[in-house]
């Protein structure tokens, strides 16, 4: 859900923030008060103190949010059936300042499920950044890996990040490039 107000809250825990865009983690602690300004695909952007941090979505608690729902596949679930699932997954990755996933944005080149020797499925993934100098790069890889590896099944995921070829706003989705105003 996207909060279209700037929804408070008051930090009840510690915990783990990333700050934006720069990528630094950093602890915010109890007591502090923000804002959340993007509430996207299971994790948050919130303002502290004039700064702007992504906090995970299993860290939602903290600011009064409840975390993301357990991911299912059925027991009879092919190949195809998770590499569906791996590409909804990616579809709830997002750049803390864009509100747009990673999938419509042109970041993600491939995404392929395949079987190690002993039949254990992972991922592959390629991905890439609107800017190679932009410090969220880690954080987008680590969000992708981390999401793709609640799928049931899936024993890992191996994000590469690139920039072969350079990203360009050609890559986004005609609704992405419709939201952000790139038409």
């Amino acid at each position: 859900m996207q909060h279209q107000d700037r929804d408070p809250f008051v930090v009840n825990r510690d915990v783990k923030a990333v700050l934006v865009p720069a990528g630094i983690e950093v602890k915010l602690r109890p007591g502090s008060v923000g804002y959340i300004t993007q509430a996207l695909g299971g994790s948050f952007t919130v303002q502290v103190e004039g700064n702007l941090f992504r906090i995970a979505g299993v860290d939602g608690d903290a600011i009064g949010r409840e975390p993301p729902v357990a991911i299912e596949l059925p027991p009879n679930a092919t190949d195809a059936d998770v590499e569906a699932l791996a590409w909804d997954q990616l579809r709830t990755c997002y750049d803390p300042e864009i509100p747009v996933n990673i999938v419509d944005l042109g970041l993600v080149y491939s995404c392929t499920i395949h079987r190690r020797e002993d039949d254990a499925r992972y991922a592959k993934v390629q991905l890439t950044l609107t800017a190679p100098g932009c410090g969220m790069g880690e954080v987008l890889v680590q969000d992708a890996k981390d999401k793709l590896e609640q799928i049931p099944t899936l024993v890992n995921a191996d994000v590469e990040l690139v920039f072969d070829p350079p990203w360009s706003r050609e890559m986004m989705s005609e609704a992405a490039r419709l939201q952000t105003g790139m038409m």
